[in-house]
């Protein structure tokens, strides 16, 4: 077990090696083999990822993807156009919902941020198109993604630079750090680690993604 977890690997429940971190609880499990690291192009569902990186800030993912259906709910399933329309009545409706993290600064930056993603779509034609534009080259990935790098790199010039563009344009709780996990999960880098039984679907998946 010593050896497994230096590398970054746990054996599944069916005997498969898988980077360590969802710990096997069933849910985590799930979101590592069927989400994390999958190519993503629909505008909602980076919008969402984006927001709930914010929410995280502080706390575990786990906690947050757990309470993921409750914040669908409470922010009409991260259609921005219609969050962007909210006003006090619905801050004061979320910050009374207990099936959500009730941080009223993360609250006014998800409304914010859905204003913000307005305009960015309308610029270049869809978030999607945006994002995938600042996927970073090979010459920009690490030669060997392991625990190691992955632990000394929780953000990338790639990140940076995305992350100093958003605040430019007004968004708010998008950090580099933020937005390296954002990439991460949306699909925009492959960071399973070398070993992973998932690496090899989720770079097939890249290899086969239509970017926007």
């Amino acid at each position: 077990m010593a050896e497994e977890l230096r590398e970054g690997l746990i054996a599944g429940p069916d005997g498969r090696p898988r980077c360590f971190w969802h710990g096997n609880l069933p849910d985590y499990l799930h979101y590592h083999d069927h989400e994390w690291g999958r190519p993503v192009a629909d505008d909602r569902r980076l919008f969402e990822k984006l927001c709930l990186e914010g929410f995280q800030s502080g706390l575990s993912w786990l906690t947050i993807l757990r309470k993921r259906d409750n914040f669908r709910e409470a922010f009409d399933g991260f259609d921005f156009e219609r969050v962007a329309r909210y006003g006090e009545a619905d801050v004061e409706r979320l910050l009374g919902n207990a099936g959500i993290i009730r941080h009223g600064g993360k609250i006014r930056s998800t409304i914010n941020n859905a204003r913000r993603a307005i305009e960015l779509a309308g610029e270049h034609g869809s978030l999607a198109r945006y994002f995938w534009a600042h996927e970073p080259q090979p010459r920009e990935r690490p030669a060997v993604l392991d625990l190691a790098t992955l632990r000394a790199n929780p953000k990338t010039e790639v990140s940076a630079r995305i992350s100093r563009d958003l605040k430019k344009r007004g968004w708010t709780f998008v950090g580099p750090t933020t937005v390296y996990a954002f990439m991460q999960a949306m699909g925009l880098v492959n960071d399973h680690i070398e070993g992973c039984s998932c690496r090899a679907e989720v770079e097939a998946d890249r290899h086969r993604f239509a970017r926007p």
